[in-house]
């Protein structure tokens, strides 16, 4: 793909940030993980109207103006746990894809062809502590289509704060009068203060990963949730969601492929916990406001579905009611993080317990919910994005699921080891209900 860079800049608030605003710290949760990048990738048809320099312009007042309230993206680390928000700003990037349109990219998105779409390919990688917190670049297509690509650093939030960010902007590009509320910040909700830093999470990544995408269309959701409800067992499980049956499937079928036990196969979630704190929090809470939880323990390796379901909804109801409730004891956060987030599936108590358990197990699914967080709502004002994804995370075996464009089927972005990828991709049981890279979207205009 020939790729020309047609401006490279530094976008900054349009005001500067108020002097008792300048110093960040982070949050006991934000001080947990690594500074890698989260990535993001929005693609958008073609319009006639605005011309490409009239949209390029709004894009860049609308992302300084977005910055005045997302202002600890525009500062830099002045240590590992504090951002000066010193108003540097975000860096920008603008692109011209010569050889590739919207439509080529989308029949056929593989990772060669995504990766260079990103700022300086960042998707994923450690920003580092002196380099901005928020990188962008605009791809723009000769057939008229644009992709828009954003890495955050991770340790000044979470996909929820990704995602709120780039709904923020798109919002100040249609109606840039419009006041849009300062996100709600974690850093003063779980203040580090005099406690100890916690163990820091990084990635550990495997070499010979492969990403696939599975898309998971709403009818087929629903004949899961049939399937899931009407088990005769004395387990019947009420009212399941499209997240729980989706991750039930996929954790079986990669179980059953990659040639692995449900008994030593832990399944973990990663969830967005700001709406089960008591009180709940904002939605536009800024920072990691997400952890993670164990379904509770199977000794079943031939579990069903509503088993796998009954299980993961057993380690949420024990988690959120031994943790994330208890959660305004901060040194009660402090104890949970600095044992390694351990929580336990088998009805233990202790931190220290979940530890021994996950070092008994060899393997793990872990999954990371990333859906209703509006992703498709994001537009600039010519009009929504045709698909929204993430790319590969060098995480072996970890699967993204988000929302498909209409809202009612879910897309699973799949990460592993080569040699395993080709044995779960056409596990029979998966492709009943999962399309493997269906083609999201044909430009009539695209040659």
């Amino acid at each position: 793909m020939e790729m020309e860079v047609i401006s490279r800049e530094s976008i900054k608030p349009c005001s500067p940030t108020p002097t008792h605003l300048r110093n960040y710290p982070l949050s006991l949760f934000d001080n947990a993980v690594s500074p890698n990048s989260v990535p993001l990738i929005y693609f958008y048809a073609p319009q006639e109207s605005p011309d490409e320099a009239s949209k390029l312009s709004l894009l860049k007042k609308s992302l300084s103006q977005a910055l005045c309230k997302y202002y600890p993206f525009a500062g830099r680390f002045k240590d590992p746990t504090s951002v000066h928000c010193n108003d540097e700003g975000v860096s920008l990037v603008v692109t011209r894809i010569k050889t590739k349109n919207l439509s080529n990219i989308l029949r056929n998105p593989t990772d060669a062809l995504l990766s260079p779409l990103f700022p300086d390919e960042l998707q994923w990688k450690d920003m580092g502590l002196d380099s901005s917190l928020l990188a962008v670049q605009i791809n723009c297509f000769a057939c008229g289509g644009m992709a828009i690509t954003v890495c955050m650093c991770h340790k000044v939030g979470d996909a929820s704060t990704l995602f709120n960010f780039f709904n923020d902007w798109s919002t100040l590009t249609q109606q840039p009068h419009i006041t849009v509320a300062l996100p709600h910040l974690g850093a003063s909700l779980f203040p580090q203060t005099h406690f100890p830093l916690p163990r820091q999470y990084s990635f550990v990544p495997h070499h010979n990963m492969v990403c696939r995408r599975l898309v998971f269309e709403g009818s087929k959701i629903d004949s899961l949730k049939a399937l899931v409800s009407s088990s005769s067992s004395s387990q019947k499980v009420e009212n399941p969601t499209r997240f729980e049956v989706v991750v039930a499937l996929i954790y079986k079928c990669a179980v059953s492929a990659l040639g692995l036990s449900v008994s030593n196969t832990l399944l973990r979630v990663a969830i967005n916990f700001r709406k089960r704190m008591i009180p709940p929090l904002p939605d536009k809470s800024l920072g990691n406001l997400v952890s993670s939880f164990y379904a509770s323990s199977m000794d079943n390796d031939e579990a069903e579905l509503h088993e796998l379901v009954t299980k993961t909804r057993e380690g949420l109801a024990l988690f959120c009611d031994k943790y994330v409730r208890n959660f305004g004891d901060l040194k009660f956060v402090s104890e949970f993080l600095r044992f390694g987030q351990a929580v336990t599936t088998d009805n233990k108590s202790s931190c220290e317990d979940g530890e021994k358990k996950k070092k008994k197990k060899k393997d793990m699914i872990f999954f990371s919910g990333w859906c209703r967080f509006s992703a498709y709502e994001a537009d600039f004002g010519w009009g929504r994005p045709v698909w929204v994804t993430t790319v590969l995370c060098p995480v072996k075996n970890s699967v993204v699921l988000m929302d498909t464009r209409d809202g009612k089927g879910i897309e699973a972005v799949v990460c592993m080891l080569d040699k395993d990828m080709a044995m779960f991709e056409r596990h029979v049981h998966l492709l009943r209900y999962a399309s493997l890279e269906p083609n999201r979207w044909t430009c009539s205009s695209c040659s």
